[in-house]
């Protein structure tokens, strides 16, 4: 009997920053989808500022989330400021401070592989140790619908991006075309498949009612009074569930609003389960951050978008509304179009905002726009190409 000799695993070490959750989402999304989709690979997830500085990085995160609640307008200036702009030289000489000797010791005591990064942070220093002399593939998954030049790094061997829009942004500031896939943006394997809605309402104790998920980002940046009115005046006719994520304050501040108290409003903290919830849904009430909307995209899930945060977001919004995947909520009006249109049982073909945004929901009217287990499948391929050693080891399986 012939000995099939046993494949060794190769290690990802996926590395990504706390500045909002989306980064270390996708980290996760990878990791996860890349042990499923691969036998070979084996994915560690880390937020590097987090794991190297325990003390210092909660405080540099929590100021930027400060910072975003009260003046966006701010963030967007800074990254159209910079948006043509490498790290600058007092950025680069700060991380090398903070993060490039314990970098280096941490990778070479977890002997990766490969290194992947989801932010432009962990990027630089990676690059950095690379042209130090450190011997290990670097790739670069960036996590929106748009290219800042913060992501452009010169130890990078590959970048994964969401669009060929974003391979032309990195084309026309110098990366080469061949360094550039367009693999689309990972999510779970939870969001690879759509599950029955009236299975999963019936899961979450959820009324047979039109229903939309309204969400505010990972951090739950969800406070807007015009949009509670609206879901106030109509919560006998909807029924609505809005996600705070981790901001404990502010789900306890909507759970006081008398407005808010009512069987088809549903306030929902922090949660595994996006993906149910996505699932019994009909509208997504949200901000364009690039995962949530990934996530809702390989749902079918129409969006709408409010409160987007000048930047990356708006980027990401501009995109998802050419596609015909979303429309901005300009005013409570358009809410309340789409809303009395599912509610008397508007069908897509009799026009209106609704059609606009539920054209590509059908499965059997449209193709699908994006294939997540695919854009895994695909990524995978470019890390671990199949050897000799495996296709012989295959065809004995």
């Amino acid at each position: 009997m012939q000995v099939i000799p046993m494949l060794k695993k190769q290690t990802a070490l996926i590395l990504s920053e706390g500045f909002g959750c989306g980064h270390t989402q996708a980290a996760h999304a990878l990791a996860a989808g890349l042990e499923i989709t691969d036998s070979r690979i084996q994915a560690k997830v880390l937020e590097l500022g987090s794991f190297l500085n325990p003390r210092i990085a909660p405080m540099i995160h929590a100021a930027y989330r400060t910072a975003i609640s009260a003046n966006p307008g701010m963030i967007g200036k800074l990254y159209r400021n910079q948006y043509e702009k490498p790290l600058g030289g007092f950025s680069v000489l700060a991380l090398h401070k903070l993060f490039y000797s314990q970098a280096y010791r941490t990778i070479q005591e977890l002997k990766p592989d490969f290194i992947i990064c989801t932010h432009p942070i962990p990027c630089a220093i990676v690059s950095r140790l690379k042209e130090s002399g450190m011997d290990i593939p670097m790739y670069t998954l960036i996590t929106d619908y748009d290219a800042h030049s913060s992501w452009i790094h010169p130890g990078a061997d590959c970048y994964f991006v969401s669009t060929p829009e974003v391979r032309s942004l990195l084309m026309q500031r110098g990366v080469r075309n061949e360094a550039i896939q367009v693999t689309g943006i990972p999510v779970h394997p939870d969001f690879w498949t759509k599950q029955d809605k009236d299975l999963v309402r019936s899961q979450l104790e959820l009324a047979d009612l039109p229903t939309v998920l309204v969400m505010g980002g990972g951090w739950g940046l969800l406070y807007n009074e015009a949009l509670i009115k609206t879901i106030s005046a109509w919560r006998e006719h909807v029924q609505f569930i809005c996600c705070t994520g981790s901001n404990d304050k502010l789900a306890a501040r909507l759970n006081r609003l008398s407005e808010l108290q009512h069987p088809h409003i549903r306030v929902l903290g922090f949660t595994t389960e996006i993906s149910k919830w996505m699932d019994a849904s009909d509208l997504l009430v949200t901000k364009a951050g690039g995962m949530t909307c990934t996530e809702s995209m390989a749902k079918r899930l129409p969006m709408l978008f409010y409160d987007s945060i000048p930047g990356q977001e708006l980027k990401n919004q501009e995109y998802f509304v050419k596609m015909g995947y979303g429309l901005t909520l300009s005013s409570t009006d358009l809410l309340d179009q789409l809303l009395a249109q599912a509610c008397f049982g508007a069908r897509h073909e009799d026009g209106g905002p609704l059609a606009e945004i539920c054209k590509f929901t059908s499965r059997n009217t449209s193709p699908s726009p994006y294939r997540p287990d695919l854009c895994v499948r695909q990524i995978a391929g470019i890390l671990m190409p199949k050897t000799q050693e495996q296709s012989l080891s295959q065809a004995y399986l």
